[in-house]
């Protein structure tokens, strides 16, 4: 009987063992995710972003392909809209709402063309133009 209980017993260590071991190397492998390169705090907006900054759109104009998603990023501290058409023209293709400060929105477009949009809450200065190729 003793001798099973010292198997046992062993086993049991070993298994022990083998976990510390195997958590301690998993733990400590290196992720393959991680890009070093990529900045952790971009100055401007990447391809086909636009940001809400300084009352403006950021870029202005952008030309895209056609089934691309076109994204805004407010970085004010203060709401913004993305609507598309003319101040007092809009054309409801498109109507984000009010974007809080860090808030997104997301439009795919489809087809060709030339598409207007603004700020119904700053119409007067902030106005931009996504043309779709």
């Amino acid at each position: 009987m003793k001798t099973l209980k010292k198997i046992k017993l062993s086993l049991l260590v070993l298994n022990f063992v083998f976990l510390i071991m195997f958590g301690f190397l998993t733990g400590c492998s290196k992720s393959s995710s991680s890009n070093p390169t990529a900045p952790s705090n971009p100055t401007s907006p990447g391809p086909n972003q636009v940001w809400m900054q300084n009352s403006q759109f950021v870029p202005a104009s952008l030309t895209v392909s056609t089934g691309t998603k076109v994204t805004w990023t407010n970085k004010d501290s203060y709401a913004h809209t993305v609507t598309s058409g003319t101040p007092g023209n809009p054309t409801g293709l498109f109507d984000s709402g009010n974007i809080s400060s860090d808030g997104i929105f997301s439009y795919t477009f489809d087809s060709t063309g030339t598409y207007k949009y603004y700020c119904r809450i700053h119409p007067d200065i902030m106005q931009g133009t996504i043309t779709v190729k």
